[in-house]
């Protein structure tokens, strides 16, 4: 049987994080994790946290963004 010497080991992500990135833990339905996966499936590749990060971001600029102002006619 073979034994591990963890003595040296570090607590932390094996990976660091990039800068900008914060690593959290969130609770997503079932059916949002599906369609951001399917979509990743769908083009070959890439990653469904980079497109649910993209549509937050989309989201959140367009709350941002100022009310677009209608002109009354008259």
């Amino acid at each position: 049987m073979r034994t591990y010497d963890f003595s040296q080991g570090k607590r932390g992500p094996v990976v660091p994080l990039p800068p900008g990135k914060e690593r959290i833990t969130i609770r997503l339905d079932t059916d949002i994790l599906d369609y951001f996966r399917d979509l990743v499936e769908r083009a070959d590749g890439g990653n469904y946290q980079t497109l649910i990060n993209n549509a937050l971001r989309s989201m959140s600029r367009a709350r941002r963004s100022p009310p677009s102002r209608k002109r009354c006619g008259g």
